[in-house]
């Protein structure tokens, strides 16, 4: 009954002292990255109205959009969407609004 004691109490121990988990930082996660270039595009006062494409490339397969939500007839013209989605180069989108905020992740 005491070595059991003694192991469980190890288990519980070791299972209590991994790593704290952390943030998904912009390199690993297409929603914060899509996030982090709509706000640079914010700081260099460019204009988001249109709706362009930040990247066609936001990591691999990924692309990130602005949007409006809801959606204006200006976000389906081509030169307002990712050319990579467009042509199947990537195969998922995240899209944003002009204030940066998610919309959808697809």
């Amino acid at each position: 009954m005491r070595a059991a004691l003694v192991v469980l109490t190890a288990l519980l121990v070791v299972g209590c002292t991994g790593q704290p988990r952390t943030e998904p930082t912009p390199a690993a996660d297409p929603v914060a990255a899509c996030i982090a270039l709509c706000q640079e595009a914010l700081a260099e006062d460019r204009d988001l109205s249109p709706g362009p494409c930040l990247s066609d490339s936001v990591m691999p397969d990924w692309v990130c959009d602005v949007t409006h939500s809801p959606r204006d007839p200006i976000d389906n013209i081509a030169e307002n969407q990712c050319a990579a989605f467009r042509s199947g180069a990537a195969h998922h989108f995240v899209e944003v609004d002009q204030s940066c905020a998610l919309i959808q992740k697809w």
